[in-house]
């Protein structure tokens, strides 16, 4: 009787093993779940609790992880989670960006915070980042996320379909998206302190005795600040098409859905 109850462990380990490596990869990478914030109990709870509700809706193949077939079973879907995290990431990353070049714009380049998910960030990237985080928690992406990533078992069945290379070329051509998604995030700010530096150039040629520095400096910050305040509505919109356009990506790059 004690050989089958540790044949069925065995047998039940050999199965289960493999969605918890894909949602586990997942959540090391997507935004949100990969804060330090979330610690690792946390994490580790969330994917058994997934991998628990997901098990018995699914057929799932039994591979022993020590062998040939089952490392690189193991290594394809700890990619395929990774992956889908990094998709957003680069989204997430974009916000760092935007912020890096407003702050250095406005002259608060040297006004960092120290950011235990993302380093040393200038206070406008770290601004940024809480406000897409929150947008990306009110419009429900870490809802729809989970609901790809379960959606994925049926659309990439484990041990049946490897993840193909053009999907690491998909990953580095949508890494453009940092600066795309940062340049659509600061240019109005950019633009308008384009033209407060243009305007203050003509002042120091107009009157040369006038110190720049003291005049300068302040106007840039106070007008910057003013500027940043009005365009948030539109910085907002911006942050949730990206969010959008992260989670589309996920859909057509990996699922294969249209």
């Amino acid at each position: 009787m004690i050989s089958f109850l540790v044949a069925d462990i065995v047998q039940a380990f050999y199965t289960i093993v493999w969605p918890m490596i894909r949602i586990s990869a997942m959540l090391i990478t997507a935004p949100i779940f990969s804060m330090k914030a979330v610690n690792l109990r946390v994490r580790v709870i969330i994917a058994i609790a997934f991998t628990i509700t997901i098990y018995p809706l699914i057929e799932w193949p039994m591979l022993d992880p020590l062998s040939a077939p089952g490392l690189l079973e193991f290594f394809n879907q700890a990619m395929i989670g990774a992956v889908m995290g990094l998709m957003l990431q680069i989204v997430a990353a974009a916000f760092v960006v935007a912020g890096q070049s407003i702050s250095t714009t406005m002259g608060l380049a040297m006004a960092t915070m120290a950011d235990p998910n993302l380093g040393t960030v200038p206070v406008i990237g770290q601004l940024l980042t809480i406000l897409a985080t929150l947008i990306f928690l009110g419009s429900g992406g870490h809802i729809v996320l989970i609901e790809m990533l379960l959606e994925s078992f049926r659309l990439l069945p484990i041990g049946q379909k490897l993840i193909i290379p053009e999907i690491y070329q998909e990953l580095i051509a949508w890494s453009s998206t940092i600066f795309l998604g940062a340049v659509l995030l600061a240019l109005p700010i950019l633009s308008i302190m384009l033209l407060i530096n243009i305007g203050m150039g003509i002042v120091t040629r107009a009157a040369p005795q006038l110190n720049i520095f003291a005049v300068g400096f302040p106007a840039m910050i106070i007008v910057g600040m003013f500027v940043l305040i009005a365009s948030f509505g539109g910085i907002g919109m911006r942050m949730q098409w990206l969010w959008n356009l992260g989670l589309q990506q996920i859909r057509i790059s990996i699922l294969g859905i249209a």
